[in-house]
């Protein structure tokens, strides 16, 4: 009898190689609280962009029969002392708020990533820059805003309208007192990166420094960059609140959260919703915000991302 011969058998194909952002969102999903930060945070983006399409009263529109009125179905979270609808201005107030906290991030995290980065790669930039950046660390910064914004508050309203000057004033004050911490740990991560082998030897090629910078040095250093940005919106938004709360935010008329608890403080208790809602709104923002940066942190953390 012949030998039959079997057909061979291919052998299975090797699994694909898991990219580094599969590997980064596996991460994050087994970080429960950042899942349910995340989940919380895209709810209350579509809620404040979405809402106003929903429920189409407006912000402003005054209607003094109804006025302090507790939650119902014509006004779920009730109405002011002028009978606006509450919901109509969370919801307004919540685009105004996260515009500003998404705004003075982004300047904050350019101005502490440009700061690091120069510093930590630039031994000659190092003590310069870092003596400056200790200086704005050693001002206070809640005294140091109020003076600003009542000295140039009323020129920029002059310049660009009261609600455009208000808005630029207010992302630049916290932009520029925000970005420090920033570029502390980008410095001290550029220290650990420029000491690489690849680093030396992109040196060695006779690359520009401003290429290796970009090519080798700030890929390295963005996992640290992610967490501040996702800090920053969550500081940036408290201050707003509290400058609002001080009545030297936007003006009555342009509601944000912080405004919101300011005018309801005087009647917190004819209607306590006036406060319970643009208060519950800030810290869960704040809270889903903060959880996402841990997360994130977690999910970029090398030592995990090996395992």
């Amino acid at each position: 009898m012949t030998d039959t011969v079997l057909p061979a058998v291919p052998a299975k194909a090797e699994s694909p190689a898991r990219s580094a952002a599969r590997d980064i969102w596996r991460q994050f999903r087994a970080h429960r609280g950042g899942v349910v930060g995340l989940g919380v945070f895209v709810f209350i983006v579509l809620a404040v962009y979405v809402g106003p399409y929903i429920h189409t009263v407006a912000p402003n529109a005054i209607n003094i029969r109804d006025k302090n009125q507790w939650p119902s179905l014509a006004h779920p979270f009730g109405t002011d002392n002028l009978g606006k609808d509450m919901l109509a201005q969370v919801l307004a107030g919540g685009r105004i708020s996260l515009a500003v906290g998404i705004t003075a991030m982004l300047l904050a995290l350019f101005l502490g990533t440009l700061v690091g980065l120069l510093s930590g790669y630039f031994r000659r930039l190092d003590g310069p820059l870092m003596r400056v950046t200790d200086l704005f660390l050693a001002l206070p910064l809640l005294p140091l805003l109020l003076v600003i914004i009542m000295l140039f508050r009323d020129t920029l309203r002059a310049s660009f309208g009261p609600e455009t000057g208000i808005f630029i004033l207010i992302v630049f004050v916290i932009g520029i007192t925000s970005w420090m911490h920033t570029a502390r740990i980008v410095r001290g991560d550029v220290l650990a990166v420029k000491s690489q082998e690849f680093v030396t030897a992109a040196r060695s090629s006779g690359m520009r420094e401003h290429r290796i910078i970009l090519r080798h040095i700030l890929p390295n250093v963005l996992s640290s960059i992610m967490v501040s940005a996702t800090l920053g919106i969550a500081s940036a938004i408290i201050t707003e609140s509290a400058l609002s709360f001080l009545g030297l935010g936007f003006p009555s008329d342009f509601p944000t959260w912080g405004r919101l608890l300011y005018d309801g403080a005087n009647f917190m208790q004819l209607t306590p919703s006036r406060v319970l809602w643009p208060g519950l709104a800030i810290s869960l923002t704040v809270l889903s915000v903060n959880f996402m940066g841990d997360a994130i942190r977690d999910a970029l953390d090398p030592r995990t991302l090996k395992r």
